[in-house]
């Protein structure tokens, strides 16, 4: 069964684009994300002055994409503001530090080490991290622990508008993310074939879709570039006679994935099939 959790989170400016504190009920975490113009202010907050992990949010410059960058410190302050002179992408911080003083250097190392790999396995971000950083060991305590913290990282970042560890899938098991199940649609279009998955964000087309050639030229000029950002980004590429999807790929909506896939405008929750044979709009107006 799943459980609900209640966040807090405490606007400091009274804006959404300020410095935000957030915590989740009953859990002695808390994270603070704080604008790259206001990370003097850092110095104001005893939260940061701790050991911790810190995620860097940006945009990457050669590829243009969203970018992250995560790391650890015993002081997270002064590492953050180390990086205002030493990187230069980012826009925007979040750390994370526990309200005792029960995260120690081997914890944190264990966390930056997990984290940069479940945001590799996510792959929703340009991970800046040049390598995958070495595992600290803990007892067996102190590992449930920690990976308790990661899935309160995951929510937490989700809340404040990040959802880089979140899964695209199913398939991808990212720390206790709660085991929803979406049926498994495939396009009604003989020529083409191609699987998909319905999430609470859109739908996933899996890896391995066909897609046309060519583009009708009453194709949106959004649903254009968007295939056109594929093809730069070599997720869609030509081995043969069609377009192949090399990664699982999240769309705003079924009718998105279904015109981009096909290169022609046409109604998505027509052409998505369940396993039973029928199409969405059938299913969303059963009864």
């Amino acid at each position: 069964m799943i459980k609900g959790r209640q966040i807090k989170i405490y606007l400091a400016d009274g804006s959404v684009t300020g410095i935000r504190h957030a915590e989740i009920i009953n859990w002695t975490g808390q994270a603070l994300a704080i604008p790259r113009t206001r990370v003097k202010d850092l110095s104001s907050w005893d939260e940061c002055h701790k050991p911790g992990v810190y995620f860097l949010f940006g945009v990457d410059g050669e590829t243009g994409n969203d970018a992250v960058y995560i790391g650890e410190a015993e002081h997270v302050a002064n590492r953050i503001q180390q990086h205002l002179s030493k990187k230069d992408f980012w826009n925007e911080t979040i750390c994370f530090t526990n309200k005792d003083e029960n995260l120690t250097k081997a914890h944190v190392k264990y966390l930056e080490s997990r984290l940069v790999a479940l945001a590799s396995q996510t792959n929703r971000y340009e991970l800046l991290n040049g390598n995958l950083p070495p595992q600290a060991t803990l007892p067996r305590g102190d590992r449930d622990a920690m990976e308790e913290f990661i899935n309160n990282v995951r929510l937490l970042l989700g809340s404040l508008g990040y959802r880089l560890l979140e899964p695209l899938t199913v398939s991808e098991p990212v720390a206790d993310t709660p085991n929803k199940h979406f049926d498994l649609l495939t396009l009604k279009v003989k020529k083409f074939s191609a699987s998909a998955l319905q999430t609470d964000e859109g739908l996933v087309v899996l890896a391995g879709a066909e897609a046309s050639l060519l583009t009708n030229p009453s194709l949106s000029k959004g649903y254009t570039k968007v295939r056109d950002n594929l093809k730069d980004k070599e997720k869609l590429i030509i081995p043969d006679d069609k377009l192949i999807l090399q990664e699982d790929t999240l769309f705003a909506s079924p009718s998105q994935a279904a015109a981009v896939l096909l290169g022609y405008p046409c109604s998505g929750p027509e052409y998505w099939l369940t396993r039973d044979g029928i199409s969405l709009k059938q299913q969303e107006t059963q009864t």
